[in-house]
C-alpha cells in the first residue's frame, strides 16, 4: 500500500505534462480492470475486433416500436470500451441506492454520476479518455488541448461538440451574474485559464504559467461542459433578457439568473440533457431519485453491449443517518459508500449482519485523515473572538485539551490513529512528529496556557470570562449527514468544559451548513479533512471553512475579503500555485511537507482521529464493484465505473 502511494505524484507528473498526444494508454501492454479504452486502441492492444453492438432489452423495445434508433447510430464514432472488474454483465435491475439526505446531499449522485474530460482509475494510477478520446499537453505545461469523441450525444440524442465547453466557458463562468468569482482551479498564479475552439471537436486551454497538474484535476471530476442546445434558451445572449425576466417571474424568481440556475441542475430539472450512464427523470425531492439509463450513453464493455447494464438507480430520501444503516442490515439497499464510510462505530453492526442484509462489506483506501476536525474561524465576526482565535497559543491550548485517544476508542471503535491529520501516514511526504504536533493530552498545559492569556476571571459556573467580562462560549457548526464529527464534538465540548470553556455543538441540515461558512456566519465548523490519493487537499489549502474572508481576498486578488497575514499567504501559494504548477515529483513532496509544518505550527485546523479505510457494502449478487481501490473526493464513486455495475442472475 505504501508503496503505491509513493508512486502516485510521479504518475500524476509523468500523465499530465507528457507532450505526445495520449490517446488511451498505448503504452501499456496488458488492460487494467475498470480502465477505459477508445475502441480503436482497445483493438489495437488486444486483436480482438467489436463488430456488433448490443443494448438494453428495453431499448431494443424502443427502437422496434420507432422512438429510439439503433445502437448503431446512438454511439459515437469509437465508442469507449470499459474493461470490467469481474465479468461481462447481464442486463436489467433497479440499483437501491445509495440513500441520500435530500438536497443538501446533491454532490453525492453528482459524484456517481458525473463524466469529465477524462477520468482517474480506481487505483488513481492512470488517467483514461472519457468525453475526451484523447488529450495534448504542450508549450512548457501551459496549453492543454482535448480532442473529443466524434458523435457523442446528450441523453436528448442532441449532438455534444465543442459548442458545449465555449457555452460553459463563455457564457457561464465569464458571465458575472452566473459566476460572481471566477473558479479558483482554473487560475493559476492570479491568471484565468483562456478557452478556444479548433474546431468542432478539438478545444485547447490555455494559462500563461505552467499548470502541471491541470489534466489531474480534470481527471478528478471538474465541471467542463453545459448543454448548450437546451440551456441557451434561458440565457440573454441566446434569448431577449426581457423575455427572460418574465419568465422567471412566473415560475417565482426575480431575476433571469436564478431561472438559468434552476433549469441547470439536475437535481431540480428533470429535462436536463445529461451525458451520464442514468438520465435523471423527476426531483431530488421525490421520496425516490429515480434516474434511468441513458440511451445515448458513450461506453461499451468488451463484448459490444452498450452500458449500462443496470435499468436504473433508484434512491430513497431519508431524514437521517440512522435511517440508512438500518435498511443496510435488512437489506434494502444495494449499495452504499456515501455516509457509512466513516461509522466506524457502527462497524461491528454492519459484519454480525451481512447474512441477514445479503451483502458484503468493501474497505477502500480512505482520503479522510481526521473524521470530526475543529475548523477555527480567522476572522469570525466576534472581534474578541476574533482576537482569542487569531492567537495560536489560545489554539494550541484547545488542541492540548483534547484526549484523542478516548475519540478513538468511543467514536472510531479504536480503528483510527490520533494526529492532526495533517497528511495520510501512507504518504510519501508524511512525517509523524509534525502530525503529532499538540495532540498529546495535557490539560494540566492547556489551562495553564490559558490562564498566561490572561482568562483567569470565571463565572459562577467555572467557565472563563472573557476580555469584555462575557462567559467564554464558543458555537461549533456540525451537520446531520456527518455523524461521527457530532459524536466527536459531544465529547469535545466535554474537554474543554475542563479547560473552563464553555462549548456548544449547533447540529443543522447540511445545506445551511454549507451556506454559512462562506457567509462567515460561524464561530467554529467541524467536518473531516480529506485529501486527494496524491496529498492534495483543500481543505489543507485557506478556504471559507477556517478563514472565509481571507479566502475571499486570496481568491479575488485583494479585490475582496481581508488581507491575511504572511503565513497564510504561504501557504496559499504552496497549495493553490506552487503545488499545482511544478513538474518535479520531489518538489511537491517537499511543498506538501513545508504546508503540514505550518498547519502544525498555526493550528488553524485541529484534528482529532482517523481512519486509513473507508467503508462501503455491495448486496451479494451486484458484481463488478471493485473490492479495492481509492475514495476520494470528487472522483468516488465514479472511478468505480458504476455503468458496469450488474445484478448477477
Amino acid at each position: 500500500m505504501r508503496g503505491i502511494l509513493k508512486l502516485l505524484v510521479s504518475i500524476t507528473v509523468i500523465l499530465a505534462l507528457s507532450l505526445a498526444l495520449i490517446p488511451a494508454g498505448l503504452a501499456q501492454t496488458e488492460l487494467i480492470k475498470g480502465g477505459q479504452y477508445n475502441l480503436s486502441d482497445y483493438q489495437k492492444l488486444t486483436g480482438t475486433k467489436i463488430t456488433k453492438f448490443s443494448e438494453a432489452p428495453m431499448l431494443t423495445d424502443l427502437v422496434k416500436q420507432g422512438k429510439l434508433p439503433p445502437v448503431e447510430k446512438r454511439l459515437p464514432e469509437d465508442p469507449l470500451v470499459v474493461i470490467p472488474f469481474e465479468e461481462i454483465g447481464q442486463y436489467g435491475g433497479t440499483l437501491r441506492g445509495e440513500a441520500h439526505l435530500g438536497m443538501g446531499d446533491k454532490t453525492g449522485w453528482w459524484r456517481m454520476s458525473h463524466e469529465p474530460l477524462v477520468y482517474w482509475d480506481v487505483t488513481h494510477k492512470k488517467i483514461h479518455p472519457n468525453i475526451a478520446r484523447a488529450w495534448k499537453v504542450s508549450d512548457n505545461g501551459k496549453t492543454f488541448t482535448f480532442y473529443l469523441r466524434k458523435g457523442l450525444k446528450w441523453s436528448d440524442g442532441q449532438p455534444f461538440t465543442a459548442d458545449d465547453i465555449m457555452f460553459y466557458y463563455e457564457d457561464v463562468l465569464l458571465n458575472k451574474e452566473l459566476t460572481p468569482t471566477f473558479p479558483s482551479w482554473l487560475v493559476m498564479k492570479g491568471k484565468p485559464v483562456t478557452v478556444e475552439k479548433v474546431d468542432d471537436y478539438t478545444v485547447r486551454f490555455k494559462f500563461q504559467d505552467p499548470y502541471g497538474y491541470f489534466v489531474a484535476r480534470v481527471a478528478e471530476g471538474q465541471d467542463l461542459y453545459a448543454p448548450k442546445h437546451y440551456l441557451k434558451q434561458f440565457h440573454p445572449k441566446y434569448t431577449a433578457k426581457e423575455k427572460l425576466e418574465e419568465l422567471a417571474k412566473k415560475e417565482g424568481f426575480t431575476y433571469w439568473y436564478q431561472l438559468y440556475a434552476q433549469k441547470a441542475d439536475w437535481a431540480l430539472n428533470p429535462e436536463l440533457p445529461e451525458m451520464s450512464a442514468f438520465k435523471t427523470t423527476n426531483l431530488l425531492t421525490s421520496n425516490y431519485h429515480i434516474a434511468e439509463r441513458n440511451p445515448y450513453y458513450f461506453k461499451i464493455d468488451p463484448a459490444g453491449n452498450q452500458l449500462p447494464y443496470i435499468d436504473r438507480v433508484r434512491r430513497e430520501l431519508v431524514s437521517n443517518i440512522e435511517l440508512i444503516v438500518m435498511k443496510i442490515m435488512a437489506g434494502e439497499i444495494d449499495f452504499q459508500l456515501r455516509h457509512i464510510w466513516s461509522l466506524y462505530d457502527n462497524y461491528p453492526l454492519f459484519m454480525e449482519n451481512r447474512t441477514k442484509g445479503d451483502y458484503r462489506i468493501i474497505k477502500y483506501i480512505g482520503s479522510i485523515t481526521s473524521t470530526g476536525a475543529i475548523y477555527i474561524n480567522q476572522n469570525v465576526k466576534d472581534p474578541v473572538l476574533r482576537s482569542l482565535f487569531q492567537n495560536k497559543m489560545f489554539r494550541r491550548a484547545l488542541s492540548l485539551g483534547i484526549n484523542r485517544n478516548d475519540i478513538n476508542q468511543l467514536v472510531l471503535a479504536g480503528l483510527g490513529d490520533v494526529g492532526q491529520g495533517l497528511l495520510s501516514k501512507l504518504h510519501s511526504a508524511y512525517v509523524e512528529s509534525v502530525d503529532k504536533a499538540y495532540t498529546e493530552y495535557d490539560p494540566v498545559k492547556a489551562n495553564r496556557i490559558l490562564d498566561s492569556l490572561g482568562l483567569t476571571k470565571r463565572d459562577k459556573d467555572g467557565y472563563r470570562l472573557r476580555p469584555d467580562g462575557k462567559t467564554l462560549t464558543i458555537t461549533i457548526d456540525a451537520s446531520t449527514h456527518h455523524t461521527p464529527s457530532i459524536d466527536i464534538m459531544h465529547l469535545v465540548t466535554r474537554y474543554w468544559k475542563d479547560l473552563g470553556i464553555k462549548a456548544e455543538v449547533k447540529v443543522m441540515e447540511r445545506s445551511l451548513f454549507e451556506t454559512r461558512h462562506p457567509a462567515n456566519e460561524h464561530e467554529m465548523h467541524t467536518f473531516t479533512t480529506s485529501f486527494g490519493a496524491d496529498g492534495y487537499s483543500g481543505d489543507r489549502s485557506p478556504n471559507t471553512r477556517w478563514c472565509p474572508l481571507w479566502y475571499n481576498w486570496l481568491n479575488t486578488g485583494g479585490k475582496t475579503g481581508e488581507e491575511p497575514p504572511k503565513e497564510v499567504k504561504r501557504l496559499w501559494q504552496l497549495m493553490n500555485e506552487e503545488f499545482f504548477s511544478t513538474t518535479s515529483d520531489a518538489k511537491r513532496i517537499a511543498i506538501l511537507k513545508e504546508a503540514m509544518r505550518l498547519h502544525a505550527d498555526n493550528l488553524w485546523i485541529i484534528g482529532t482521529a482517523g481512519v486509513t479505510w473507508m467503508m462501503g457494502i455491495a448486496r451479494n449478487n451486484l458484481r463488478n464493484v471493485p473490492d479495492a481501490g481509492f475514495t476520494w473526493h470528487p472522483a468516488s464513486p465514479g472511478v468505480f465505473r458504476p455503468e458496469q455495475f450488474f445484478f448477477k442472475k
